[in-house]
């Protein structure tokens, strides 16, 4: 089992600091968000980690290197424009294990990423109470199965588990995940879990500042 750190995207909501440093680079308590996933990847036993890059790629890939002093094997899966959620994965397929984690390089969380390599669904999803910028939520969560009702939703947290197979068939190109989990969910066929701990979505300069004042903003 391995894993791919989503981290293709611009990160237009953080301009000007991502005009010159790649989302995944900006420090929160003193070292790069995506560190953060690094080292709990090596923590959870995982080995070999594939990370999508796009925007100042090789800013990306000058820092991290090929992960040995991390204790990981890093593959990187370069695309010429941000291929969002979906198109990420299926382009990164090929250095994908059978099952593989999934984690947003702009999530700031102490999840312990151990506890998924036991899952077996097709799908697992980590969901989180909902933020206040995002109250509506996304999905609902009933004995351990996601689902797509209206009523007392959750967040999905950027973290996941998918088997290879749920994205055979998934044409490449640009495109978004959601709408596959969607379909799915309404299949009763995603697996979930509620993580009350730590967790950021750091997709704003005040959500980068929440997280830790001495951010140089």
């Amino acid at each position: 089992m391995n894993a791919i750190i989503l981290a293709a995207g611009r990160g237009e909501r953080l301009r000007p600091y991502t005009d010159t440093c790649p989302k995944p680079l900006l420090e929160v308590r003193g070292k790069p968000l995506i560190e953060y996933h690094l080292e709990a990847l090596r923590i959870a036993g995982i080995t070999e980690v594939v990370i999508n890059l796009s925007w100042l790629a090789e800013q990306v890939e000058t820092r991290l290197g090929d992960g040995s002093r991390f204790g990981l094997k890093i593959t990187y899966s370069h695309e010429p424009e941000a291929l969002e959620t979906a198109g990420g994965i299926v382009h990164a397929l090929a250095h994908l294990d059978d099952r593989f984690i999934v984690i947003n390089s702009d999530v700031f969380t102490d999840y312990p990423l151990k506890q998924l390599l036991e899952i077996e669904s097709k799908v697992h999803l980590v969901l989180v109470e909902n933020p206040v910028h995002h109250a509506a939520g996304d999905f609902t969560l009933e004995q351990g199965l996601v689902g797509n009702q209206i009523d007392s939703r959750y967040t999905f947290a950027g973290i996941a588990v998918y088997q290879k197979s749920f994205f055979a068939g998934v044409a490449p190109g640009k495109r978004a995940l959601a709408p596959l989990l969607r379909q799915v969910a309404d299949q009763q066929k995603v697996s979930g879990e509620l993580y009350r701990g730590e967790w950021v979505d750091v997709g704003t300069l005040q959500r980068w500042q929440s997280i830790d004042d001495s951010s140089k903003l």
